[in-house]
């Protein structure tokens, strides 16, 4: 059933590498997102067989499930999606990363629930560039704050940036947004933020994720030309 996803996950990592080629990059600088959502355990496993270490998962309770029914591979799970605060332990205590930090109150929180868990977590503010009502993300001019409370954290460890640009069926129109995070975080380099918590920038999905590269990406995160179109209830 799930013949398909090795074969498609070559033909991304070829994709990734020609990108990173074109932006004068080695292809190791981008480290590709399989995105899992509403998949099941099965199509994860097809793909960790093929090599796949990095999975993202959009809801806490579904990582969950997927992080507990994998423990047999040493998998990286991300969580891409909004996270409510209330859900941040539950979050902090199974994720290796977090890219939807947008508030200094969800950082601390989940500072707070790895340091209790005794674990360590990688983060990455969420940046909302276009101020859109239907997107989560931290306005730009809060982002400096937010980074400045990361150096406050003990097991949150700030490591990058990460965008939803506006849904736009030409890749090129997300262009733009691309640049303007790596512009963000220019800025914050230029401002003293240090290069170790800004070394990522987590943008590109399934139909631009080569313009994202091209504009600086070190994480994609590819679902659906992976995994195929996505099944809700």
């Amino acid at each position: 059933m799930y013949q398909h996803i090795p074969e498609r996950l070559a033909r991304i990592r070829e994709r990734i590498a020609d990108a990173a080629g074109r932006s004068g990059r080695s292809p190791e600088d981008v480290r590709l997102i399989a995105v899992s959502k509403t998949h099941p355990i099965d199509a994860v496993r097809a793909a960790a067989d093929a090599g796949q270490r990095d999975f993202g998962e959009n809801k806490v309770q579904e990582a969950l499930q997927k992080i507990a029914q994998s423990t047999d591979n040493r998998l990286n799970w991300h969580l891409i999606g909004h996270l409510q605060t209330n859900k941040a332990r539950k979050a902090a205590g199974a994720a290796h990363a977090i890219h939807a930090i947008d508030s200094i109150e969800l950082l601390n929180r989940v500072d707070q629930a790895a340091g209790d868990a005794g674990r360590k977590i990688d983060v990455l503010i969420q940046v909302d560039l276009a101020l859109e009502d239907t997107k989560f993300g931290a306005p730009v001019t809060e982002v400096a704050a937010i980074a400045e409370a990361a150096e406050r954290c003990t097991a949150a460890r700030l490591t990058g940036l990460m965008l939803l640009p506006p849904l736009a069926e030409n890749p090129e129109d997300a262009r733009p947004w691309f640049a303007r995070l790596r512009a963000v975080r220019d800025g914050l380099l230029e401002s003293g933020v240090p290069a170790s918590r800004l070394r990522e920038l987590s943008m590109g999905m399934s139909h631009d994720f080569e313009v994202a590269i091209e504009e600086g990406a070190t994480m994609v995160r590819v679902g659906t030309a992976i995994f195929g179109e996505r099944h809700y209830e």
